[in-house]
């Protein structure tokens, strides 16, 4: 499988991850501090996505979102990188992108290593929501990598 596939394959992951964690938190009650984690998961997504596009952020990377707007968020975070992986060549991976961190400092970094941050950097905050999902007493969302290869059924059952 060569690099763009599987930065698709874990893209595909990512969105069916964030969904099932987005049901997670519908049935937490009082998880303020786990929403703002998962709002921070797609504000950031949101925020790189901008760059490669060479366009301006338009979400702070910290955002204080309502459940609605985090929803909104999830969804056009979504169709924006669908959009731009579809048309991405694996030439392009190699590219750079010249942009400003959210403290002004400027950066050059290439396209495949942002998208491969952008995924990592959610899962690493997908684990976060869990544990604090966790620690307020809610049942966790299921988002693990095997578990989607396996198919979201597999995800729920107590044997993955």
């Amino acid at each position: 499988m060569d690099i763009l596939s599987v930065l698709r394959q874990m893209w595909a992951h990512a969105v069916w991850a964030d969904a099932i964690l987005w049901d997670a938190l519908q049935r937490a009650r009082h998880a303020d501090t786990a929403w703002r984690e998962y709002a921070h998961i797609l504000a950031a997504d949101a925020v790189w996505i901008a760059r490669l596009e060479q366009q301006t952020p338009t979400v702070a990377v910290w955002p204080t979102l309502t459940p609605d707007a985090v929803d909104a968020l999830r969804c056009s975070v979504t169709a924006r990188y669908d959009a731009y992986l579809e048309r991405l060549s694996a030439q392009e991976l190699d590219a750079i992108a010249s942009y400003m961190n959210s403290a002004g400092r400027s950066f050059n970094t290439s396209v495949g290593d942002i998208l491969l941050h952008v995924l990592l950097h959610s899962q690493y905050h997908r684990g976060k929501v869990n544990q604090l999902l966790s620690n307020g007493g809610h049942a966790p969302a299921a988002v693990d990598f095997i578990a989607f290869v396996r198919g979201s059924p597999a995800a729920r059952s107590p044997a993955s």
